[in-house]
C-alpha cells in the first residue's frame, strides 16, 4: 500500500476527512511524499469518528451494506459500516491461517463460530469471512452457535464426525472454558482454534492444546489481531508462533526486543492492505475500510518490526525457526494500557497474572478468568487483589487460594522486573479471592470479561 496514494483517495472521497484536513489547514495537494504523510495529524475516535455524521465518514458519503458495533469496552459503542468487498480483502487473513496452518485445502473442515452473534463485530463478520473461503473452493462448512454453550454442545457431537477437522473460533477464555467443562471427545475431532480479542501466554497455548488433543500447538492454535474499526489487521503464522514460543522462555531476550516484561501478541500483516506506524509506543494504522482511516490511533500499545530485523534478532540469540513463513513485516500488540493496574508504582499487566494461573499445579482448579484490582483497606494500605474464577464444581478453600497466590507471585517476579524492584517483599504476595464459576458480580455468563478494575 502506498500511504500517500491512499491519503489522496480518502481526501477526495470522504467528506469527514476533507473537513478534518480543513480544520487543520492542510491542503491535500501539498502532501506528496512519505515525509509529508508522517506529518499529518493522527485521527482518533474523539477527534474524528465521533465528531462527524456516519455517512460523512464513508466513501462518497454512502454507508456500506452492513453495520458492526464495537464492544464499548473503552466507552460508548461505535458503529462501523463495511461492505462485502471489505470482507473479501480481510478474508485473506483467515485464508492464510486455514491454508498454511490447518491444511484446510485438503481437509473437510467444520468451522464453529463461537464469537457473540448479533450487531457485535466478531460473530457475523467471522461467519462471512469463512463463507468467502468456501466460495474460493475450500471444503469448509460453517455453523454458528455463537456463545450459547448448550448449542455448542448440541451441534458438535452431531456434526463433527462428518469432518476431517473442527475449527473453533472465539475469544480465548471462552474457548478454554468450553473445552475444560464440556465433556466431549475433543481429541477425536482433530480440533483447531482461531482466537481474537485478547493476548494469551504460550503456557496458555500449551495447556489448551493438551486439553483439546491438539498435537501441534504451533500450527493448531492461531490468534488474529483485529478491531471493530477495521476488521482483521494481522494474523499469527507458524513462524510468528515459533518465535513467540522461543521468546516466552526468555523474558530478558523478550524485554530487549519489545521493551516490556510482558509478552505481546506477535502477528504478521500484509503491507499491501494495511499500513502501520509506531507513535510513542502505540500503534497507528491506515487502511481502506467501510470507514477509510488515515493515521488512525487505535490506542493499542505495541510496535512494528521488519521481517529481516526480527529474523536477525532471534538468530543472534541462538534461535533458527524450523517452519517457513511469509516474508512480511511483524506487528506486536500488548493491548491497551487501561487494562493494567499500578501497584507501588509498578505496572501489573493481566498477562503476568494469566501465566500464574496457567501453571500445572493450579490450572486444573481455575478457568483462567480473573479480575485484578488494587484495594485499599481500613488502614488505607493498598493491596494487590486478584479475584479468580474456579472451575465448575470447585469450592473455595484456603489451600487453593494459597497455591494460586504463590503461583501468581512466582510468575510476577519472573516476568515483571518492575514489580520485583518496586514492590516491598512484604507486600508482594497478592491477596486471592476465589469465586465459584459464573459468579454474578465478577464473572457473569455471557458478558465481555474485563481483567482489571
Amino acid at each position: 500500500m502506498d500511504p500517500v496514494e491512499l491519503f489522496h483517495q480518502v481526501a477526495a472521497t470522504v467528506p469527514a476527512y476533507r473537513a478534518f484536513l480543513a480544520e487543520h489547514a492542510i491542503d491535500p495537494a501539498e502532501v506528496t511524499t512519505f515525509q509529508d504523510f508522517e506529518r499529518l495529524p493522527m485521527t482518533t475516535k474523539d477527534s474524528y469518528t465521533l465528531r462527524h455524521p456516519l455517512p460523512d465518514l464513508c466513501r462518497n458519503g454512502e454507508i456500506g451494506d452492513m453495520i458492526a458495533v464495537s464492544s464499548g469496552s473503552t466507552g460508548e459503542p461505535s458503529f462501523w459500516p463495511r461492505s462485502a468487498a471489505d470482507e473479501r480483502v480481510i478474508a485473506a487473513r483467515f485464508e492464510e491461517v486455514f491454508r498454511d496452518s490447518f491444511a484446510a485445502r485438503e481437509r473437510r473442515t467444520l468451522a464453529v463460530v463461537c464469537f457473540a452473534l448479533g450487531t457485535w463485530v466478531g460473530g457475523l463478520f467471522t461467519v462471512n469471512c469463512c463463507r468467502h473461503l468456501a466460495e474460493r473452493g475450500y471444503p469448509i462448512t460453517v455453523v454458528a452457535p455463537g456463545t450459547d454453550r448448550r448449542e455448542i454442545a448440541r451441534v458438535l457431537p452431531e456434526l463433527a464426525p462428518y469432518f476431517d477437522q473442527v475449527v473453533l473460533l472465539g475469544y480465548p477464555p471462552f474457548l478454554k472454558n468450553v473445552i475444560d467443562t464440556e465433556h466431549l471427545p475433543w481429541a477425536a475431532w482433530n480440533i483447531k482454534l482461531v482466537t481474537a480479542g485478547e493476548v494469551f501466554s504460550e503456557q496458555w497455548r500449551t495447556l489448551v492444546a493438551e486439553r483439546a488433543g491438539i498435537a501441534d500447538p504451533v500450527r493448531g492454535i492461531a490468534s488474529l489481531y483485529g478491531t471493530a474499526d477495521a476488521g482483521v489487521l494481522g494474523n499469527e503464522t507458524a513462524l510468528s508462533v515459533e518465535i513467540r514460543r522461543f521468546l516466552s522462555d526468555r523474558p530478558d531476550t523478550a524485554r530487549a526486543l519489545f521493551g516490556e516484561s510482558r509478552l505481546p501478541t506477535l502477528v504478521q500483516y500484509d503491507p499491501e492492505v494495511r499500513f502501520f506506524e509506531e507513535h510513542e509506543g502505540t500503534l497507528l494504522f491506515s487502511g481502506d475500510n467501510g470507514i477509510p482511516l488515515i493515521r488512525y490511533h487505535i490506542a493499542d500499545e505495541g510496535g512494528v518490526i521488519p521481517y529481516e530485523r526480527l529474523l536477525d534478532f532471534v538468530r543472534r540469540h541462538g534461535f533458527e525457526p524450523t517452519v517457513p513463513g511469509p516474508e512480511r513485516p511483524f506487528v506486536y500488540v500488548f493491548g491497551r494500557s487501561h487494562f493494567t493496574v499500578s501497584y507501588y508504582g509498578a505496572n501489573v499487566f493481566p498477562e503476568n497474572i494469566a501465566v500464574g494461573l496457567e501453571q500445572p499445579e493450579v490450572a486444573g482448579w481455575v478457568t483462567g478468568k480473573f479480575v485484578m484490582e488494587v484495594v485499599e483497606d481500613a488502614g488505607r494500605d493498598r493491596h494487590l487483589t486478584v479475584t479468580v474464577e474456579l472451575m465448575p464444581g470447585e469450592k473455595p478453600s484456603d489451600e487453593t487460594a494459597q497455591a494460586v497466590g504463590a503461583s501468581i507471585l512466582a510468575q510476577l517476579l519472573r516476568l515483571n522486573s518492575e514489580f520485583a524492584a518496586y514492590v516491598p517483599p512484604a507486600q508482594q504476595m497478592p491477596f486471592i479471592r476465589l469465586r465459584e464459576a459464573g459468579d454474578p458480580e465478577y464473572f457473569p455468563p455471557g458478558a465481555k470479561h474485563r481483567y482489571a478494575r
